[in-house]
């Protein structure tokens, strides 16, 4: 079984080419490097990256995320 990541050509967000691709730390998106750098700036994205780090401890390795807000949105 091959990883969605590694044969998705599109961002999640916003359906442009990936010239290289990242996974969010809001949810499991494939991100373009603008839309990951819209991510960064998100005034959640620590508390995303806390919770990500949070449940590899527990040994989740599967953690599907907090779920994006939007660009505007906050986590609850």
């Amino acid at each position: 079984m091959s990883d969605r990541f590694f044969t998705v050509s599109k961002c999640d967000r916003c359906g442009r080419e990936l010239p290289v691709r990242v996974i969010s730390r809001f949810n499991t998106d494939t991100l373009c490097p603008e839309c990951e750098q819209e991510e960064r700036r998100h005034p959640d994205y620590l508390k995303a990256g806390a919770a990500e780090l949070d449940a590899v401890h527990r040994g989740d390795l599967n953690f599907p995320g907090i779920d994006w807000p939007g660009k505007n949105g906050r986590v609850k």
